[in-house]
């Protein structure tokens, strides 16, 4: 393949704006906010589960302080209606009142045993009440670690964005001057070789690949005429050769 040396030294500019490209993507998915949003994330979801479980517990809890009460409520209902009708002197069999009595004595530590329960249940209920509130207050502070988090990521991602618009401009007007031929191999090459498909020969050196050429490889570099498109032995990349290469 032949093509000027202008145009082959434009896919040097070519190559350094393709480079540029590639250092803004890689900067857009390696943005620190990225490893802040995953840990904010997981800590979120980790905390809003939480927080669902403690209100699970919390209503389980008052559901059980309402049962205890009104068991309370039940046997001391009981134990007003028996003592009623022990004070009206309804009840004339003494075989009767005695067990009423024993019943309102049975009565009596069955309340207390149950007002032990509620006691019980009331703690129980304070602390999930206490667990939710703070669960909450901290879910809420997550969503803010989030949501700040975002919004750093969504700036930088608009400050790239357009720094990659700019760069994708200058681009087209670079390739557009480069001949349909060359510009595919050099894609083409590019996508093979790791982003680069143009190299400068630089002091008896490939900048693709670093490698340094005998004194029989740049004497036959020389030979080759000027609008000649070489590649390197080594990598493949096309090389380009500038006032600089000393051929």
């Amino acid at each position: 393949m032949n093509a000027a040396p202008a145009d082959q030294i434009r896919l040097l500019d070519l190559q350094a704006i393709d480079s540029r490209l590639d250092q803004l993507a890689h900067r857009r998915r390696t943005l620190p906010e990225h490893a802040e949003i995953d840990k904010a994330g997981a800590d979120h979801t980790a905390l809003k589960d939480l927080v669902v479980a403690a209100q699970a517990q919390l209503g389980d809890t008052t559901r059980e302080q309402v049962k205890a009460e009104q068991d309370v409520e039940q046997v001391r209902s009981r134990a007003a209606r028996n003592q009623q009708r022990m004070d009206s002197g309804s009840v004339t069999s003494p075989r009767d009142l005695e067990n009423l009595q024993h019943e309102t004595t049975s009565l009596a530590k069955r309340q207390g045993d149950l007002e032990d329960v509620v006691l019980e249940v009331m703690e129980r209920l304070e602390s999930a009440e206490t667990r939710v509130t703070e669960l909450t207050a901290r879910l809420e502070h997550a969503s803010v670690v989030l949501k700040e988090a975002e919004g750093r990521r969504d700036a930088a991602f608009t400050e790239i964005d357009a720094d990659v618009a700019k760069v994708q401009r200058d681009r087209e007007v670079v390739a557009a001057a480069v001949p349909a031929d060359l510009l595919k191999l050099y894609v083409r090459l590019r996508e093979q070789q790791g982003g680069v498909g143009a190299a400068r020969l630089y002091q008896r050196r490939c900048e693709g690949c670093r490698v340094e050429f005998a004194v029989s490889d740049l004497n036959a570099i020389k030979a080759e005429p000027a609008d000649a498109v070489l590649r390197c032995d080594n990598c493949g990349r096309i090389l380009v050769r500038t006032a600089e290469s000393g051929v």
